[in-house]
C-alpha cells in the first residue's frame, strides 16, 4: 500500500476542510432549535466524523479497495448536516422576506375586515365605492388635522372636507379643538370623523363604536407597519414578530367583536394565526421552501448539496494514481473485482 501523500491528496484535504468547515458552522446554527447550546458539540462531532470518513474513502480508493460501504456511512451522517445547513441558510436569507410578507398580509387582513363589516351595515350612501372613497378621505382628514406642520382645519383640510361634502351631498360643519395641543387636535380629528360617519351610516351606538375602532386600528397598524418596513433588515427581523403578534391580537379581538355585534348570520369571522413564530425551525424552513419553491430555494438546495456531498463525489469519481499508471480510469461506479484463475 502506498502511504505517500500526493499533491492530489493535499488538495483534496484542504478542499474537504474548507467545505466541511463551512458545513460545521451552518450545522451549528441550524441545530440550535433542537439541541440549544449543545448544538456546537453535535455539529463538531458530525463534522469530524465526515472528515474521518472522507479520509477513509480516499485511502480505500488509493489502495484499490471498495469505498461503497464507507460512502453509505458518509451519506447517513451527512444527511443530518444537510438538513441543518438548509435550515440555517434558508432562514438566514429568507427571514426578512418572510416577515415583510406577513406584515403586508396583516395590513390586508385589516382592510378586508373593514370592508366586510362596512358591507353589512346600513347606509345613507348606498354606493360601496363612494363609501370607500369617503373612508379614504376621512383617513386623510384625520392625518391632516393632526399634522404638526399644519394642525387643525386649515386649507388642506378644507379641501378634503369639500370633496367629502360632494360625495355625501350634505354640508359638514367644521369643528374647533378643545385645546391647541396635540391631544386637542387628535380629539378634533375623531369628532370630525364621527360627524361624517353619522352622515354616511345609519348605525346603532355599538355599530358606530365598532366601525370607529376598526378604522382606527386599520389606520394605526398600516402606519406602524409601513414605518417598520422602511427599516433595515436587522431592525425588521428584530421587531417584526412583536408587531405581527400584537396586530393579529387586535385583529382577532375586533373581528370577534364584529361577529358578536352583527351576528354570525351576517359576518362569520375566522381568527387569524401566524406561522412566523416557527421561523428558524427545521420543519418550517422545508415547508416554506416547498410552498414557495423557486430559484432561491433551488440555489440553497444546491449549495447544501455542495457543502455536504460535493467533496465525497469528487473523491469517489476521481481516478487514483495507481489507476493512471495502469491505464485504467476506475471509480466507484465502474470498479470490478480482479483476481487470478487457477486452471
Amino acid at each position: 500500500m502506498n502511504t505517500k501523500i500526493t499533491v492530489t491528496d493535499l488538495f483534496l484535504g484542504i478542499l474537504a476542510v474548507m467545505l466541511i468547515g463551512v458545513s460545521f458552522y451552518q450545522t451549528w446554527m441550524g441545530l440550535q432549535q433542537i439541541f440549544g447550546g449543545s448544538s456546537f458539540i453535535v455539529a463538531l462531532v458530525l463534522s469530524l466524523i465526515l472528515l474521518f470518513l472522507l479520509w477513509q474513502i480516499r485511502r480505500a480508493k488509493t489502495s484499490g479497495g471498495s469505498a461503497s460501504s464507507l460512502g453509505w456511512i458518509y451519506f447517513f451522517f451527512a444527511i443530518f448536516c444537510f438538513v441543518a445547513n438548509f435550515n440555517a441558510l434558508y432562514t438566514r436569507f429568507m427571514k426578512t422576506d418572510i416577515y415583510t410578507t406577513e406584515l403586508r398580509e396583516v395590513n390586508e387582513k385589516f382592510t378586508r375586515l373593514e370592508t366586510d363589516v362596512e358591507s353589512k351595515l346600513n347606509y345613507s350612501v348606498p354606493d360601496a365605492k363612494v363609501r370607500q372613497a369617503i373612508r379614504s378621505e376621512l383617513n386623510l382628514l384625520k392625518i391632516q388635522i393632526s399634522d404638526p406642520k399644519n394642525v387643525g382645519i386649515g386649507p388642506e383640510a378644507r379641501q378634503i372636507l369639500a370633496r367629502i361634502e360632494k360625495m355625501i351631498g350634505k354640508k359638514v360643519t367644521p369643528l374647533t379643538p378643545v385645546s391647541e395641543t396635540p391631544e386637542g387636535y387628535a380629539d378634533l380629528a375623531d369628532r370630525m370623523e364621527e360627524q361624517v360617519v353619522q352622515m354616511v351610516y345609519n348605525l346603532t351606538p355599538e355599530e358606530k363604536n365598532l366601525m370607529s375602532d376598526i378604522n382606527d386600528a386599520s389606520l394605526r397598524w398600516n402606519k406602524e407597519i409601513q414605518s417598520l418596513l422602511q427599516m433595515t433588515p436587522d431592525v425588521i427581523n428584530g421587531m417584526a414578530q412583536g408587531q405581527i403578534d400584537n396586530s393579529l391580537t387586535e385583529y382577532n379581538r375586533l373581528g370577534s367583536k364584529a361577529e358578536s355585534i352583527l351576528g354570525r348570520d351576517k359576518l362569520k369571522f375566522e381568527p387569524a394565526h401566524s406561522e412566523t413564530q416557527e421561523v428558524g425551525k427545521i420543519g418550517y424552513a422545508f415547508s416554506h421552501a416547498i410552498k414557495n419553491f423557486g430559484m432561491f430555494p433551488l440555489v440553497v438546495l444546491a449549495g447544501c448539496i455542495l457543502l455536504d456531498f460535493g467533496i465525497m463525489l469528487i473523491i469517489l469519481l476521481m481516478p487514483t494514481e495507481n489507476n493512471r499508471n495502469t491505464g485504467r480510469n476506475e471509480s466507484i461506479f465502474n470498479s470490478r473485482r480482479s483476481g487470478k484463475t487457477i486452471i
